[in-house]
């Protein structure tokens, strides 16, 4: 069986991308037609080993994503071992791109909300660019976290709808 590598990537790697992969991993269990491997990490070192954001894990296990989770920093290898980048804002976006060893693993990165259908006509390098983005609910209220949940089910669902059918193909 064919398999898929997916990173998610944000700032601390304690928030959003953990999110992300949770919400990701939990959805893949029901694509049959690959495997789809999915990891996280943020562009900042600051919590490297630590596990996500009490608040974070709180709200996806509530919605019933069940996750395992240690913070890491991306770096120029994963690259190598993933097919899709996936950021949560523009300055994940500009990081990652900055460690890019080539314009065809640059191809690699995209904004996770390109993938949602609502979003997906948004030029990721127009003035629109902000609309993509999942804001960081960091130390926020809890309220913060779920809409964060909720931006991050519309992008994933979009992302597997979009991108298996076409590696199908």
């Amino acid at each position: 069986m064919a398999s898929l590598n997916v990173a998610m990537v944000c700032l601390g790697n304690i928030c959003r991308s953990p999110m992300a992969a949770a919400v990701l991993a939990n959805k893949a269990r029901s694509v049959t037609q690959m495997r789809i491997l999915v990891s996280s990490s943020g562009t900042s070192g600051w919590h490297v080993g630590q596990g996500p954001h009490p608040t974070s894990k709180k709200v996806w296990e509530k919605a019933g994503y069940v996750h395992h989770h240690k913070a890491s920093q991306f770096k120029v290898n994963d690259f190598f071992v993933n097919d899709y980048i996936l950021v949560m804002d523009s300055s994940n976006f500009e990081n990652v791109l900055a460690l890019a060893p080539s314009q065809e693993e640059a191809k690699k990165v995209f904004y996770l909300r390109s993938f949602d259908p609502q979003l997906s006509q948004i030029d990721p390098l127009s003035s629109q660019y902000h609309q993509l983005e999942v804001p960081d609910p960091y130390n926020q209220a809890e309220d913060s976290y779920q809409k964060v949940l909720k931006m991050i089910e519309s992008a994933v669902d979009g992302f597997i709808n979009t991108v298996i059918p076409a590696r199908d193909a």
